[in-house]
């Protein structure tokens, strides 16, 4: 039977968050808030774990789920190559709405499905499950919903689409504004945006431009030649035909 705890009030989220974090240890499958839509996810090293989670939405391997992470440091360990564009990103906007496609790192041991070769991560801005994350390390996390109805922006309506499928549900009230995460693809030399969200392209374009070069500081004055400064003060000395008014 599922669980449910309100973690709007600060002692169901004491009792909610390691809850959840028991269940993904235990191979089972959690819904939780983002800054987004509430996600369903599991621990991203579970491979059973992360079919379950894809045979809960209705979604095949083809379609594997994002990673998310504590941190922008975590992605070292799961990434490799990633371009100097993907770090300006990742100090950008995470935490944020925005996902990372990048070349996943070739000695993880996981199944996320048919991947390619890769691995979508993103830092959420959400401080329940930064705070699960924080305990459980990555987990595979895809929008909460059956494939083909909207996305969950409520605990409620998460429940309502995945029922006793979910373990614990962590209902952090309602999620976002309804908007996914925009997606790029960072695996080639130039940025790649693969879907808009929450993030215009015109909020991505902005933090890719070079930063413009700083200026030189102005040089200072020099004295006018036909009036000498004193060697020992550096002033000019003063009218010989004495004070003026």
């Amino acid at each position: 039977m599922s669980e449910r705890y309100d973690c709007t009030d600060p002692a169901g989220r004491a009792e909610g968050i390691p809850a959840a974090a028991a269940a993904v240890r235990r191979g089972e499958i959690v819904v939780l808030p983002t800054d987004t839509v509430y996600g369903i996810g599991c621990d991203a090293f579970d491979a059973t774990a992360v079919a379950s989670v894809l045979a809960a939405k209705g979604r095949g391997r083809d379609m594997p789920p994002p990673v998310l992470i504590p941190t922008a440091r975590t992605a070292q360990g799961l990434a490799t190559q990633v371009p100097d564009y993907a770090q300006r990103l990742m100090e950008k906007f995470w935490p944020g709405p925005l996902t990372l496609v990048l070349k996943a790192q070739t000695s993880l041991h996981w199944d996320l499905g048919e991947t390619n070769g890769t691995v979508a991560l993103r830092v959420p801005d959400h401080e329940i499950t930064l705070e699960l994350l924080g305990d459980i390390g990555p987990m595979a996390v895809t929008s909460a919903n059956t494939t083909g109805d909207p996305a969950a922006r409520t605990a409620g309506e998460a429940s309502a689409m995945l029922g006793e499928s979910v373990a614990v549900y962590l209902d952090g009230g309602t999620a976002g504004e309804g908007q996914p995460s925009t997606i790029i693809d960072c695996t080639g030399e130039t940025p790649v945006t693969l879907r808009l969200g929450a993030l215009s392209q015109a909020d991505v374009d902005a933090a890719l431009e070079p930063e413009p070069p700083l200026e030189a500081p102005a040089p200072e004055e020099e004295p006018p030649a036909d009036v000498p400064a004193d060697v020992s003060t550096g002033e000019r000395p003063a009218d010989d035909h004495g004070p003026t008014q």
